[in-house]
């Protein structure tokens, strides 16, 4: 059992938990707070991968992050428009996107289904010559990408914090009362989707750093992943507390998400059956807070059957 448990797990399943952790806040701004099932997601860590690799391919291996959040916020935009402006269906926006986004994607590959970045300057290439040969060795690439997610979870905690921020937590909850209350939530929704699918774009882009490829198929099931890493840490910190709290459980759920992967992969479990284990993970998750509220009532149940039998044979 030991051997299941090894040093390079841990730090891989680090490495891709904080990487994939962008996605799950992703999801974490539309599916929970905003409360939209954005199905761009697929199509959106795609393209953040494509732009992210073409930019570092041209020798800008940081400005391929800012550009790749930005060909994120730009999908983010059009799935809110069809929205908020043409009446689409929340769930029929996002597929409509998601589809138009392999043209695009393999458009910005070159028409190409696979980008090499091998022999190209990459974030994690640049941090190995200037951490590897420090005490902190191979763990460069987990403090890069930490690092990188600390200063996102910062940013999007005080950003959760301000009016506008607040508007977009407050059209998740209730869009009548805002709308009653002077707010436009045609406004607060398509920001909030713009950041989405920023932080997914972003997520791609570094995938594609630290893969040193990017490939067309890489964003399918993007969406049962993130969703996955969300609903495992809610369902461990709970989905009430401080806003710090929520955001801080989304990316212990990706991390503990990638352990399991990790985990049926040292068990052998074929890498096609990967996305049955998701499939299997996203579905336990979900059921867990039911089962568990259920269990709890059959006990108080059995108590009380307990406690009126006494009675009885008093």
């Amino acid at each position: 059992m030991s051997s299941i448990f090894t040093v390079s797990i841990f730090q891989s399943a680090l490495e891709l938990g904080c990487i994939y952790a962008l996605v799950a806040l992703a999801l974490f701004i539309s599916f929970t707070i905003l409360n939209i099932a954005d199905l761009t997601t697929d199509g959106c860590f795609t393209l953040g991968c494509a732009v992210g690799a073409m930019v570092t391919l041209a020798g800008h291996p940081f400005l391929a992050l800012f550009a790749a959040m930005v060909a994120g916020a730009m999908a983010g935009f059009v799935t809110a428009f069809l929205q908020t402006k043409l009446g689409v269906e929340s769930i029929l926006a996002g597929i409509i996107v998601n589809t138009g986004l392999y043209t695009i994607n393999i458009a910005v590959m070159g028409f190409s289904s696979i980008a090499n970045l091998f022999g190209c300057d990459t974030l994690f290439s640049i941090g190995k010559d200037t951490l590897g040969s420090t005490f902190i060795g191979d763990w460069y690439k987990v403090i890069l990408v930490a690092l990188i997610v600390a200063v996102i979870s910062s940013i999007l905690w005080w950003f959760l914090g301000t009016t506008l921020g607040m508007s977009i937590r407050a059209t998740g909850d209730n869009a009548d009362m805002v709308k009653s209350s002077s707010i436009n939530p045609t406004f607060t929704i398509t920001v909030g989707l713009c950041l989405a699918n920023s932080l997914t774009g972003l997520s791609g882009a570094l995938i594609a750093q630290y893969q040193k490829s990017a490939d067309i198929n890489i964003g399918t099931g993007m969406v049962t992943i993130a969703l996955a890493s969300l609903i495992i840490g809610q369902t461990l910190i709970g989905n009430k507390g401080s806003m710090l709290r929520r955001i801080l459980g989304t990316i212990l759920g990706s991390v503990l998400y990638r352990f399991i992967v990790a985990i049926a992969l040292r068990l052998s479990v074929p890498a096609e059956a990967l996305k049955l284990v998701s499939a299997l993970i996203v579905a336990i998750a979900i059921a867990a807070p039911y089962v568990r509220k259920k269990v709890a009532l059959k006990k108080r149940e059995f108590a009380n059957y307990r406690g009126s039998a006494r009675g009885e044979v008093k």
